[in-house]
């Protein structure tokens, strides 16, 4: 069985993300998203809420799991028998910094990286940008999958 982590962080789960594991299902027999926990940064959702929504969204495809990992993302791929990690990025400028940290994954667990451009209509849709937007008390349901409020 192909399997993946497509490690979510603390970041909110935007369209993007989300086109990202649908289109990594065509790759994939299963992908597991990773809700990592970051004590040194806030929380814009808590890591519950994130969860639930999550799994809420994905609830009609069995082959997508989500779960909490407090490890490394190598480690996490490791302890859930995951040889691949599913990245997207939404421009150019991100491809260097995903490529470092491919060759990283790979030396530090053995774990290989496939990395997918964010289609176009979601690349100016970043994490930072719903994080910002939501701490102004800003509408972000057109950026989320599910309002994650």
């Amino acid at each position: 069985m192909k399997k993946a982590i497509f490690p979510g962080s603390f970041d909110p789960f935007t369209v993007g993300h989300y086109d990202i594991v649908k289109r990594g299902l065509d790759l994939f027999d299963e992908i597991v998203i990773g809700i990592g926990r970051n004590s040194t940064k806030r929380e814009t959702f808590p890591i519950r809420e994130r969860l639930t929504a999550i799994q809420k969204i994905f609830q009609d495809e069995p082959r997508v799991k989500v779960e909490i990992y407090d490890c490394l993302t190598v480690d996490f791929a490791n302890e859930v028998g995951a040889r691949f990690i599913l990245r997207g990025i939404r421009c150019v400028e991100d491809f260097e910094y995903e490529r470092n940290m491919a060759e990283a994954n790979k030396q530090l667990g053995g774990v290989e990286t496939i990395i997918l451009y964010t289609r176009p209509e979601y690349a100016h849709i970043s994490s930072t940008l719903v994080r910002d937007l939501y701490a102004y008390n800003k509408d972000v349901s057109q950026f989320v999958p599910n309002k994650l409020r």
